[in-house]
């Protein structure tokens, strides 16, 4: 599904998840992985920390974490993600006065767990192994 990618550059994703992660093509595919196992608001999460990181004001940080907090991690939101009940604690009541570290640890959380679900079970897909 991904033509375009090179046995060498999928052979790196396989080197560690963060390597896949950092590359466009990676990611896609790693998106497209998830979105079988219906589990792609893991990743879409991932993407939108990695964006809300990059905001240059403050004035950019609130928006944007209302939009995150209300799609990924309140209760009942539409694209709810795993997060254990302390560190949806703290992004909580950091969501009121968001500054850039507040999804870090929500974040975090949800990296682990693709790293260590998703990520093997990406590199044992048919997609992934006829790539390499």
């Amino acid at each position: 599904f991904l033509s375009s990618v090179s046995p060498e550059e999928a052979v790196k994703w396989g080197e560690s998840f963060d390597k896949l992660l950092s590359e466009k093509a990676g990611l896609d595919a790693f998106t497209k992985f998830l979105k079988t196992e219906f589990s792609e608001e893991n990743i879409e999460f991932w993407i939108a920390c990695e964006d809300y990181k990059k905001s240059k004001t403050a004035h950019e940080l609130l928006p944007k974490a209302k939009t995150i907090y209300e799609t990924f991690i309140q209760k009942d939101a539409p694209k709810e993600v795993n997060l254990d009940f302390q560190t949806k604690e703290v992004t909580s009541q950091n969501i009121e006065h968001p500054i850039i570290t507040t999804f870090d640890a929500a974040q975090n959380t949800v990296y682990r767990l693709m790293e260590q679900d998703s990520y093997p079970r990406f590199l044992r897909s048919d997609p992934y192994l006829n790539l390499v």
